[in-house]
């Protein structure tokens, strides 16, 4: 596997990492026993950036990678976050960045993944009641304990990157950014780079859509998080389709599966780009770990843009009580 550089903060991963949340919430039936097959075949594939979240299935996340790695920590970049609040049926209800709160999310964290260090340590959401001064001033303590190498932070606008920056480096700033939701080109992504900070895609397969396999949410588990999602809804959805026709053309002549394009395209952005495509399936891992080595042309790519431009989407990300929790409309 390919190795990056996250910014200019000295922190190399594989070039392609492991998105986990999937494994414990949000997309059908948990299935532990695949899912840790999962993460050995990544370190096996050299794929050994792996991301976690203290809230994803209310920790059992962390756990399950904890115990999957361990023997096997030091091929590991273990990332992990803190700040989103679950309510007693599971769903997010809030966030919290304040430094009270943030030392004893990291010491939870820690005692659930059976690591003593964890390599970066994100701030999941920005918390408007705090000023990210002070976030990030708990979170720099975190550094000089010991306790956390490297910190960054998700979903966060331009103004809110800059002044984290101020207070201690930011390694990596991590937002959704696929094909269908290029919008962070606009200014966080040039903001990154002129700080010289690492960006990582979540979601860079639009949560599977990018695939083709979801043409309706009818055929998707109940309680699975895109039957929440604006993009996969009624004629938002059927328009979206539309954009996967001509990815799915593409890939044809390609001789490619769409998902290894679009992962391709993410990776031909820049070098400093490591997207994080989720699963729990050793197949969809294998298949995305194999993007790395797909060239594209500068046709391809121009072909690709003209295809989905910033905007093309239809639908918003996320409904409006979850869109409340990002930093920015346009990060």
């Amino acid at each position: 596997m390919k190795q990056r550089m996250l910014g200019r903060s000295g922190l190399q991963v594989s070039a392609i990492g492991l998105g986990c949340m999937g494994m414990s919430q949000a997309y059908g039936t948990r299935d532990d026993d695949e899912s840790k097959a999962t993460l050995l075949r990544a370190l096996d594939l050299g794929v050994t950036f792996l991301d976690t979240a203290d809230v994803y299935g209310a920790g059992a996340n962390e756990r399950l990678v904890g115990d999957t790695i361990r023997g096997r920590r030091r091929e590991v970049v273990l990332a992990t976050k803190c700040g989103i609040l679950r309510g007693a049926d599971g769903t997010p209800m809030g966030v919290d960045g304040s430094p009270e709160y943030i030392r004893r999310a990291c010491d939870a964290s820690l005692e659930r993944l059976g690591v003593s260090e964890i390599d970066l340590y994100y701030l999941h959401r920005v918390d408007p009641r705090v000023p990210i001064e002070e976030s990030v001033g708990a979170m720099a303590d975190l550094v000089r304990a010991g306790k956390v190498r490297h910190l960054g932070l998700s979903e966060a606008s331009a103004d809110t990157i800059r002044r984290a920056h101020a207070v201690h480096p930011i390694a990596a700033l991590q937002s959704e950014y696929s094909l269908w939701n290029r919008e962070p080109e606009q200014d966080v992504i040039p903001t990154c780079r002129d700080l010289g900070i690492g960006f990582v895609p979540f979601s860079p397969l639009g949560r599977g859509f990018l695939s083709g396999s979801v043409t309706t949410t009818e055929d998707l588990p109940a309680d699975d998080f895109r039957r929440t999602l604006p993009r996969f809804q009624g004629d938002d959805l059927q328009k979206n389709l539309s954009l996967v026709d001509a990815l799915q053309r593409i890939a044809a002549r390609r001789q490619c599966a769409p998902t290894q394009l679009a992962l391709a395209w993410i990776l031909a952005q820049g070098d400093d780009l490591v997207p994080i495509p989720g699963t729990k399936r050793r197949t969809y891992l294998e298949s995305n770990a194999a993007a790395v080595d797909l060239a594209l042309s500068s046709a391809d790519l121009a072909e690709l843009d003209a295809a989905f431009p910033i905007g093309a989407a239809s639908g918003a990300r996320y409904p409006a009580s979850l869109g409340a929790m990002v930093d920015s409309k346009r990060s």
